[in-house]
């Protein structure tokens, strides 16, 4: 046999040895709960993160092995949480009985659309009134719902004006039925190649089935959340150049005022090399912003003060509460899954 393919040989063995062990530790994650790793470090600026936080609180390690993690809602009608791999266009359940098991393959590209996209899967999640997930689905171009079958989906929006979506990317409801979600173009194949749209665009769908663009201002519109008053939409950015949280004032029938204005300015921690940008975020009862950003996440007062980090070490897609109280947070971590109790809980619970 000749040296190269012994060595090939070699390689390939080593690599499945590799990924023996790697599958191996992410199954003890899965199957012991009460034996989870700690997880990164907890940041605190100021003695008012005490109320969100714990001076104990620390981050738990649940499950690891992840393309890219993203997408993470809390299903209460089952007690677990569900989250996306979106270019293994998977969607996973994990439970603190059972731990980590697929949900849901394919999950955001079902063959819709003729041309490969570049990121399969689902990214943000949420469920609507009736407990129905809703997906943004990157690779269909859609906000679609998963059908009682389990396996196939309806189209809720997949246009608009009659030009597809780039890839809906994260979504919102509002307790009137809205749904706001963002529209960047990170499931394009190189972010041109079959964008119809001209601009990336942050939109409102009623429950009548009609659109509504609320600003084409933000160049990466990313994660969404909503005040508790529901006047004011923010909205991350994952652009390089301006890694900015926004604030987007609403009237009451839900419509935009103004312009999207800054919220929140990251440029300071990625010059102090901090990696990731912003990208999902939840808002809580008494309007606290906590949102992935450089270093993990960053967690703000409802005037835009930085309080304190969870400094995860890696990109942080994702976060969301739940648990049997809705106190838990978890936070999607690149190729992990990870959680932090809080002292507090997301607006959205309950409805």
């Amino acid at each position: 046999m000749p040296v190269p393919r012994l060595l090939s040989t070699a390689t390939a063995a080593l690599a499945l040895s590799l990924s023996a062990v790697t599958a191996t530790f992410a199954h003890i994650l899965n199957e012991e709960p009460g034996a989870y790793p700690v997880f990164g470090t907890v940041e605190r600026l100021s003695p008012a993160l005490d109320d969100r936080l714990a001076p104990d609180a620390h981050m738990e390690l649940l499950s690891t092995g992840f393309e890219w993690a993203e997408g993470p809602v809390w299903d209460a009608t089952h007690d677990r949480l569900l989250f996306t791999d979106v270019p293994e266009n998977k969607a996973y359940a994990w439970t603190a009985a059972r731990g980590t098991r697929l949900f849901l393959h394919p999950s955001g590209y079902t063959g819709l659309m003729s041309e490969a996209p570049y990121e399969e899967g689902a990214n943000g999640l949420a469920f609507d009134a009736a407990g129905r997930l809703l997906l943004c689905q990157h690779g269909d171009r859609r906000l679609a719902r998963l059908n009682a079958d389990g396996r196939t989906f309806s189209t809720l929006t997949d246009r608009f004006e009659g030009l597809r979506y780039n890839s809906p990317n994260d979504l919102v409801r509002a307790r009137s039925g809205d749904l706001f979600f963002t529209d960047p173009p990170y499931g394009l194949t190189d972010q041109k190649v079959g964008k119809e749209l001209p601009h990336q665009g942050v939109y409102r769908l009623q429950p009548s089935g009609q659109v509504h663009l609320l600003t084409a201002a933000i160049s990466r519109p990313n994660g969404i959340g909503l005040s508790p008053d529901e006047r004011t939409l923010y909205i991350s950015s994952t652009d390089g150049a301006a890694p900015y949280i926004y604030a987007l004032s609403l009237d009451a029938t839900g419509q935009a005022v103004g312009e999207p204005r800054v919220f929140f300015d990251g440029r300071p921690l990625r010059e102090q090399g901090r990696r990731g940008g912003f990208d999902g975020l939840k808002v809580d009862v008494d309007g606290f912003v906590w949102a992935t950003g450089p270093g993990g996440l960053v967690i703000l007062s409802p005037d835009g003060e930085h309080l304190g980090s969870l400094l995860t070490g890696r990109g942080t897609a994702n976060v969301a509460f739940g648990g049997p109280d809705g106190t838990t947070l978890f936070l999607t971590a690149d190729d992990s899954l990870v959680r932090i109790p809080t002292q507090t809980t997301w607006l959205g619970r309950g409805w």
